[in-house]
């Protein structure tokens, strides 16, 4: 029997008032709100959920980074990550992201870290399209 390890979980709940498409999201002790802009019918009260699919990639982009850097004592460093997740005309999706470094590190440490980016923990999971089980079940009282 394969042993489970619960990495991360969140609980996400809607109201029946409006705005009609916000979420209160739980992630272990942190509370947000995610929802969907206006000119989709939400209230725009936090990011849609594609917004925090690219946030979790900017976000484990530049910890892991961060780590590594550290690791090799490089000092520290300011790291900015965007990501993108576009929709082309054909219908294509892709996620694009840019990973900017302080300056003063040499090319080779550049091209490691730009290594290291493409294992992060978010990363290996987008691309490698992670299973998802789904039970439906009847609120209790």
């Amino acid at each position: 029997m394969t042993s489970v390890r619960d990495l991360a979980s969140a609980v996400a709940s809607t109201g029946t008032a409006e705005p009609a498409y916000r979420v209160d999201v739980r992630a272990g002790a942190h509370g947000f709100v995610a929802d969907e802009p206006a000119t989709a019918g939400g209230g725009d009260e936090g990011p849609t959920p594609l917004g925090l699919m690219v946030s979790a990639l900017a976000a484990c982009t530049a910890m892991t980074l961060r780590m590594y850097a550290a690791r090799k004592d490089w000092g520290p460093m300011t790291i900015d990550v965007t990501s993108r997740y576009n929709v082309d005309e054909a219908g294509a999706e892709t996620i694009e992201r840019t990973i900017t470094l302080s300056p003063g590190l040499s090319a080779a440490e550049r091209q490691r870290l730009a290594e290291v980016a493409e294992r992060t923990p978010v990363t290996l999971a987008i691309r490698g399209g992670t299973p998802i089980t789904t039970t439906v079940r009847p609120r209790t009282a």
